[in-house]
């Protein structure tokens, strides 16, 4: 069934039930009030009857006397509106009025309820004597009791449950016509409502479709502060989620290409180098002064090759968490020293000129190789960046552990440059590079290992101001050593 019927069959079974529950409600009310108001008049009717046709006694208020013709008088004004009354006197058998007695003799059970004071609210069978026709009468029976507190008189008075029945019957009647007038405007409404429902969910599914076949621009406006609104809301998030994510899938995967594309290139000219030089040395073509040169090239293009696989091995490993450290208090300035003089000749061939400038007593806690890398690939990165400059490398203990800057006055980077540095396969623009063969991954393998280490990198660049890399590693606890 669609949720659009569902939706109104529902709505429409809460109202009929509501509305059912509070007609029949309101009918057994109505019923209580007719006849609560009906025996109230009926007793109006008894004490008027009392009053105007039983004679006391002035001392002991016995029934001195009924005035008959009182009576006669008063049953004419009430017969027209279709009352019958009763006046039994002593035992409950006599019947005082009317002398035709056609009224029904009063229980023994009945009259000792009488006689403590109890009014009787009865409905029973009453014979006609015009036609001999029996109808059902609302009776009420009220006693009257002298000074001494006995029981002197009853007065009972009856109307035809007819009359109330069609008070009643008028009542249900009106009822029914506004129940079905509810119904009609119950059936409009719940259209309307679950209309308006289904449209909202029927946009989120729309939306939903567009998303499945790629369209994650999709935005659904903010609809009311209810349930469907907070879905609409999520429908957003989701889809601004997806977009991101496809987005840098996209960017993840240019990279790779273009990553491919480079170590393909790459890779083609010591593998063309070395098959070159191996050619050489098969056929005897190359000279034997020259053979020591050629094995020396071939081992040169060989590392090259080496330092490509090992660099995506390396992220893959760290990426997936992979790797173990084994961390320890490390002299940080002695580590920074022996890495200026292993790159030092690479910084002169640049005019470079790599300082290190920190106390003796800087201490770092850290994994010595992973350390080393981070440090290494962070000031290859500047000497490939500068020429005719300075790398400078500083280091200081704080409260929570160490920060280390790297500053080189090369040509800097641009802000799209800077975002994008920590990704994998990102290379600046090759124009600007002034050494060949890196593989792309060299910043991305720095951001993880710092990251590894429960530390901080950060990096501050500008076009032609040069580069400044700020990393902090967290000092020893237990929770880093567990």
């Amino acid at each position: 069934m669609k949720l659009f019927f569902q939706q109104m069959m529902a709505f429409l079974i809460v109202t009929l039930s509501t509305l059912l529950i509070i007609g029949l409600v309101f009918i057994q009310f109505t019923t209580d009030s007719v006849y609560r108001n009906k025996w109230h008049s009926l007793q109006e009717y008894a004490d008027s009857i009392f009053q105007q046709s039983v004679v006391l006694e002035n001392e002991s208020a016995d029934v001195k006397e009924v005035q008959v013709n009182q009576l006669q008088g008063i049953e004419k004004l009430l017969e027209n509106q279709h009352i019958h009354f009763t006046i039994y006197t002593m035992d409950g058998n006599t019947v005082s009025y009317p002398t035709r007695n056609t009224s029904p003799k009063i229980s023994k059970k009945q009259w000792e309820s009488l006689q403590k004071g109890e009014t009787l609210k009865l409905r029973s069978n009453v014979t006609l004597q015009d036609n001999k026709r029996s109808i059902t009468m609302t009776e009420m029976y009220k006693p009257y009791f002298n000074r001494e507190g006995e029981l002197v008189c009853v007065v009972s008075v009856g109307s035809p449950l007819s009359n109330v029945q069609a008070d009643i019957q008028k009542v249900q009647k009106n009822l029914l016509m506004t129940f079905g007038f509810a119904i009609f405007v119950a059936i409009i409404a719940s259209y309307f409502l679950s209309r308006y429902l289904v449209q909202r969910i029927q946009k989120i599914r729309e939306a939903a479709h567009k998303v499945t076949e790629g369209d994650f621009n999709v935005k659904l406006a903010p609809g009311r502060n209810d349930e469907i609104g907070e879905l609409s809301a999520d429908f957003n998030i989701m889809t601004a989620s997806l977009k991101e994510s496809n987005d840098e899938i996209k960017r993840q995967e240019e990279r790779r290409r273009a990553f491919m594309a480079d170590a393909a290139h790459e890779m083609r000219t010591p593998l063309t180098t070395i098959n070159g030089i191996l050619e050489g040395l098969e056929y005897d073509a190359i000279p034997e002064e020259d053979k020591e040169e050629s094995v020396h090239l071939m081992q040169r293009e060989t590392k090259r090759l080496i330092r490509l696989v090992n660099d995506n091995l390396d992220f893959e490993r760290i990426r997936t968490n992979k790797i173990s450290l084994n961390r320890h208090q490390i002299n940080l300035k002695q580590v920074a020293q022996r890495i200026a003089k292993q790159l030092g000749k690479k910084a002169r061939l640049e005019n470079d000129v790599i300082k290190v400038d920190m106390g003796n007593d800087v201490m770092i806690y850290a994994d010595t190789d992973r350390l080393v890398q981070i440090l290494f690939n962070i000031i290859q990165n500047g000497i490939q960046f500068t020429q005719n400059g300075h790398i400078v490398i500083r280091g200081q203990n704080v409260s929570d552990g160490t920060d280390i800057q790297i500053s080189d006055d090369g040509i800097g980077m641009t802000a799209d440059q800077v975002k994008n540095i920590w990704e994998r396969y990102y290379k600046a623009d090759s124009s600007r590079i002034q050494t060949k063969g890196e593989s792309g991954l060299g910043m991305s393998i720095v951001h993880e290992l710092v990251q590894v280490h429960g530390g901080k990198i950060d990096v501050v660049s500008s076009p032609e101001k040069g580069t400044t890399f700020k990393l902090h590693f967290p000092k020893q606890t237990k929770k880093l050593d567990g």
